[in-house]
């Protein structure tokens, strides 16, 4: 008899959400997950219009091993905004890599609010990070992503591991934004210059531009708004596309950055003013 195979090392989940417009309201329409992923209930904070989702992970973790699948579609004319309760965390590997994979489709009409806490990668990580956005012709997305390298309030820096970051962006299948990174521990680059200059925090934020906004007056407003911390920054636009950098050692300071940028942004380029989700208070 042959012997069984052995198990599979860490956590397998998978979460796939639909959110659907229904007359002048977004519904999360499907919900469906395998392993330790979790929405436990539709909220609508600022009225049926827009429905607020957060993203659970019981473990509060991801270890070697873990994979992640994270996926949502936006239905025609719907407007979603996922968060999470608290900064997500990449443990130290015993030598397998661990992966998060997020894809998210839009529909005509539609807009995604992407809008987690800081991810804070530990010594001795390995990880790997995938981000796909599609979008319809005329949907909207504003995301951001927040990184920490090490714990460094505990003294930790990255020294040991390796982070493969991969994130892009299409619009009806052309690309707005592609970038791929990969950072080991101990790397050179993470003190030069030309790399993370010392920093442990590392963060983005990328909004789609509606071809009538009034681009000069938003970035004006924009880059005066900056962090509270001093750190290196920057506010910039691409064809379709704003993004804001953050690159210091205060990822608390990357974030409270990029709400107020947020807070100018949904306006703008969402058409509706800016609501802070309540778990971002607890």
């Amino acid at each position: 008899m042959n012997a069984p195979a052995p198990p599979t090392a860490g956590w397998h989940a998978q979460i796939k959400l639909g959110f659907t417009r229904s007359g002048a309201a977004t519904r999360l329409s499907e919900r469906v997950h395998c392993g330790p992923l979790r929405v436990q209930k539709a909220l609508y904070p600022e009225g049926d219009e827009v429905c607020q989702a957060i993203l659970l992970h019981p473990p509060s973790g991801i270890a070697g091993g873990d994979q992640l699948h994270i996926e949502a579609h936006v239905g025609d004319a719907a407007h979603a905004q996922i968060t999470t309760p608290g900064a997500g965390k990449w443990y130290r590997s015993g030598g397998t890599q661990a992966a998060q994979v997020l894809d998210f489709r839009l529909a005509a009409g539609s807009i995604l609010e992407w809008l987690p806490q800081e991810t804070i990668v530990f010594d001795g990580a390995l990880s790997r990070m995938e981000t796909r956005v599609e979008l319809a012709a005329d949907s909207r997305y504003l995301g951001w992503e927040i990184l920490c390298l090490g714990r460094r309030a505990a003294g930790e820096s990255f020294i040991n591991g390796h982070l493969a970051l991969h994130t892009r962006i299409e619009r009806a299948g052309r690309a707005l934004w592609l970038e791929r990174g990969q950072i080991a521990g101990g790397d050179a680059l993470l003190g030069s210059a030309a790399g993370w200059s010392g920093a442990s925090a590392c963060a983005t934020l990328l909004a789609t531009l509606p071809a009538d906004v009034d681009l000069a007056a938003l970035l004006a407003a924009c880059r005066q708004c900056v962090p509270a911390d001093g750190a290196e920054h920057g506010v910039t636009a691409l064809p379709g596309l704003l993004v804001a950098r953050y690159l210091g050692h205060h990822s608390e300071a990357a974030r409270h950055w990029f709400i107020a940028l947020w807070q100018l942004l949904r306006p703008a380029l969402l058409g509706r003013p800016a609501l802070a989700p309540r778990i971002w208070a607890t």
